[in-house]
């Protein structure tokens, strides 16, 4: 976290890298610069605070007069190399590594939203975020109206005087559907809105949503920036004002802070980013067309396949499909609900390589069923609006060998009631 005043002393350095370093080499470089005894591999700063030289120095840093390493709740070497690298891989001024991706949510709502306040979000987002901003925000009097995510005129429509932020996911869990970010940019500016967008399923690998307008962007370092399934975490990139005026004072005081071991294990993952996204996304791409070829299937969603609604949208705002595949298994036309939710659990049962986990980013493939599980918590009136019904499986492709994945739901698939 940096301070954006001008005469401000800067004792913290950077990393000296050519203006024009590609992604790539940001993922492996960006951070700060090697301690004395130059390091390589970025160093674990396992402390809760730091010496300070003397009594005046230390009023100095913690009246923030002066950038320098104080608390790890709020200031740590490693935590600082993970959040500039993920600013810089998503294009923004400055990051805030937070304990989770939904305290990265919470931190959101906490640094800009006060009673009174008017959120509009998508309805199709993680469950989780729906209870936060409709149970937990809404306890402390902030609105909020949950919207269609692909219908811009429909988040315009719910424009409110004290409209103060609009949030989505793209693409959203677990229907992957897509928001043109460009468009509700611009709906948010008209209002004097800021626009935050969950970026968890593409990373800044395959997407950069402050490219087409984003003011904030979130993530859970759980899924692909971390990528093996090790830890938990989180992070909040905005402009350097906003992290500096809103969200570290915030981070001061409620400390949902991110470890700096999590803090190092992300790092390490954000140097193979790019090339597990690159990897897992067309292991992904050619298991929803194998899908779309499978009769006990009746639906199935990936951006990128010409099939998805939003399929020209994704590919204009993405560089990829992404990891992420979901699918309706047969059972709701003949039985219903149960039937849907009966046939869903043999398919994930008879899995014998997918880890049945609600987790995803992993290397390992994971397989879960979403109303029960991810958006469990979520009402069955919720789900239904959101579109989440009981057939829905979700698989998050890893890295495993495409064909052991095919062959791992068919053996759900063949044995099907008839």
């Amino acid at each position: 976290m940096t301070d954006s005043r001008s005469d401000a002393p800067r004792g913290i350095p950077r990393v000296q890298l050519p203006g024009d370093a590609r992604l790539d080499t940001l993922a492996v470089r960006e951070g700060l610069p090697p301690s004395a005894w130059g390091e390589n591999s970025e160093a674990l700063f396992l402390t809760s605070s730091f010496v300070q030289p003397d009594a005046a120095t230390a009023a100095r840093r913690f009246a923030n007069e002066e950038d320098a390493f104080i608390y790890s709740r709020f200031t740590n070497p490693t935590v600082t190399m993970f959040e500039r690298r993920l600013a810089a891989l998503e294009g923004a001024e400055a990051c805030v590594g937070t304990a989770s991706g939904m305290s990265a949510i919470l931190l959101l709502g906490m640094g800009l939203l006060k009673t009174g306040d008017h959120v509009i979000c998508s309805r199709s987002v993680f469950g989780s975020t729906i209870r936060l901003f409709a149970g937990e925000f809404g306890k402390f009097g902030v609105e909020t109206t949950f919207v269609s995510q692909t219908d811009p005129d429909e988040w315009r429509r719910a424009l409110k005087p004290n409209t103060k932020l609009l949030f989505a996911e793209s693409p959203t869990n677990p229907l992957t559907e897509v928001c043109d970010i460009r468009a509700l940019s611009a709906i948010a500016k008209d209002a004097g809105a800021w626009l935050a967008v969950d970026n968890c399923f593409c990373s800044p690998a395959l997407q950069r949503p402050m490219a087409y307008g984003a003011d904030l962007v979130i993530h859970s370092g759980t899924k692909y920036l971390d990528g093996q399934g090790r830890v938990i975490a989180g992070a909040l990139c905005a402009s350097e004002q906003l992290v500096n005026d809103k969200f570290t004072p915030v981070m001061r005081s409620a400390g949902m802070s991110l470890s700096a071991f999590n803090a190092w294990v992300v790092l390490k993952g954000l140097e193979t980013l790019s090339i597990r996204m690159e990897a897992q996304s067309a292991r992904a791409l050619q298991l929803g067309a194998w899908l779309e070829t499978q009769e006990q299937v009746e639906r199935v969603f990936y951006p990128g396949l010409k099939s998805h609604p939003q399929h020209a949208l994704a590919m204009a705002q993405q560089s990829a499909g992404g990891a992420v595949v979901s699918f309706i298994v047969r059972g709701q036309a003949e039985g219903g609900p149960a039937l849907a939710r009966s046939n869903a659990f043999h398919v994930i049962d008879s899995t014998q390589i997918c880890s049945i986990t609600a987790n995803l980013g992993d290397t390992k493939t994971t397989i879960t069923h979403p109303s029960s599980t991810s958006h469990g918590r979520m009402t069955e009136e919720q789900r239904e609006a959101a579109g989440i019904t009981q057939g829905v499986i979700r698989v998050a492709m890893g890295l495993d060998h495409i064909e052991d994945i095919k062959a791992d739901l068919l053996r759900g698939f063949s044995t099907l009631s008839q």
